[in-house]
């Protein structure tokens, strides 16, 4: 009875240990679409971390889309507009702020315009690095993200080729 005892509460320990480390630190997350190629390819997993709420442009966050038929689903995009940016897409070139945007990360030129558009306070703009495939802020009735909506940054990115198929049930 004692080893139960013992063996029940490191149990319930390691289980609790485990929901608040996910819930609010870190989570690993597989990506399930080519949004963000060539960067995260399809099925690569990621780490996210919860903790630090210190957005910056180029980041890749995870997050929740104000899209109302995907508000439970989450979404990783490359953050692309901060509070108070003003953005605009002309002539297959991201500007933010007035200056053209280098994105050595994008496979080809964007095919679309946009903008421009101020993110207001409080809200994020975000796009696909796969921008011309990538279901983002662009394309979006309401083309921010909420503060709150945001679930973490991305500090690693683990490639599908480096995991062990054979592990995976």
């Amino acid at each position: 009875m004692k080893k139960i005892k013992e063996w029940g509460i490191i149990f319930l320990i390691a289980i609790v240990a485990s929901f608040t480390i996910k819930t609010f630190v870190a989570e690993a997350m597989v990506v399930p679409t080519g949004s963000m190629l060539p960067t995260i390819q399809i099925n690569d997993r990621l780490i996210v971390e919860k903790i630090m709420d210190d957005y910056q442009f180029g980041d890749i966050v995870v997050f929740y889309p104000p899209i109302p038929e995907k508000v439970n689903e989450r979404y990783v995009k490359r953050l692309i507009g901060i509070p108070g940016d003003l953005i605009e897409i002309k002539n297959g070139v991201l500007i933010r702020n007035g200056v053209k945007v280098s994105e050595t990360y994008l496979n080809e030129p964007i095919r679309y315009e946009f903008g421009p558009i101020t993110v207001p306070e409080n809200k994020y703009f975000f796009l696909g690095d796969n921008r011309n495939e990538s279901l983002d802020s662009h394309s979006w009735t309401t083309p921010f993200v909420d503060k709150e909506r945001l679930i973490g940054k991305v500090v690693l990115i683990i490639p599908t080729h480096l995991i062990d198929k054979r592990n995976l049930r």
